[in-house]
């Protein structure tokens, strides 16, 4: 019996959530990126996935891995933090993904500053996951699992 290789998803993270537990938890909780990280390689091994999980504060280090998504991925779970509101780089290179994408947010992006209320990403998002904490990640693994036909 041959064993199936599990199919990867990447998980991005922008800029700061390196600091979640530490930085304003009145709205982003204490959990940490660690703990987010554990959820996702969790909820990803239910649905036999991969996870290739990655935070930086680097736009283009953000892009590079998009891009490596685009040959290697399934699918595509993103918090581009502060990035999801200026970076039209992160939306072109997330246009050339012919997989499934979900934009989490950890907070309600629309209870926030006015700034926060526009998405480059949501635009070329299959879905868009905000102010359900860090289970906002689980939730979109989970659609990811549906979609790939192996929940």
């Amino acid at each position: 019996m041959t064993r199936l290789t599990p199919k990867l998803v990447f998980v991005l993270n922008g800029p700061n959530l390196n600091l979640l537990g530490k930085r304003q938890p009145q709205i982003y909780g204490s959990d940490t990126l660690a703990d987010v990280e554990a959820l996702c390689r969790q909820t990803g091994g239910a649905f036999g996935f991969d996870i290739r999980f990655h935070q930086s504060n680097a736009e283009h280090e953000i892009i590079d891995w998009i891009h490596e998504a685009r040959e290697t991925a399934s699918g595509l779970v993103i918090n581009p933090a502060a990035y999801t509101h200026t970076s039209v780089a992160i939306l072109d290179a997330l246009n050339t993904l012919e997989v499934p994408v979900f934009e989490v947010h950890i907070s309600n992006v629309h209870r926030r500053e006015p700034f926060r209320h526009h998405s480059y990403v949501s635009g070329v998002a299959t879905g868009v996951i905000a102010g359900y904490g860090i289970q906002g990640y689980e939730m979109a693994i989970r659609r990811l699992g549906t979609l790939l036909g192996q929940g």
